[in-house]
């Protein structure tokens, strides 16, 4: 299977600013509403079926130059296009 990037946001933030951002975007999903992330003039809006995979993932990745491991927890949101009756809703903008 191919992935294709539709979008990617990467920046140091305050735990703060994290938590409130997460909070975003879980009132969007208990809400039933589509979920609109955007950056700078980036934007790409989806529309998460009722029951999507969530996954949560904390990782170690080594460094092969010697330098210190980086720690990290993902957080993933995966669904199939069309399920639960959508019609696969994105747009990109």
């Amino acid at each position: 299977m191919t992935e294709e990037v539709l979008f990617k946001f990467e920046r140091r933030m305050d735990r703060a600013e994290i938590a409130d951002y997460l909070r975003t975007v879980a009132d969007s999903l208990e809400s039933d509403e589509d979920l609109t992330l955007e950056s700078g003039g980036e934007s790409v809006t989806l529309a998460p079926p009722s029951r999507p995979t969530f996954e949560i993932k904390a990782e170690r990745e080594t460094s092969s130059s010697g330098g210190p491991d980086e720690l990290g927890v993902e957080f993933e949101l995966e669904w199939d296009e069309g399920e639960d009756g959508t019609d696969g809703d994105l747009h990109i903008g």
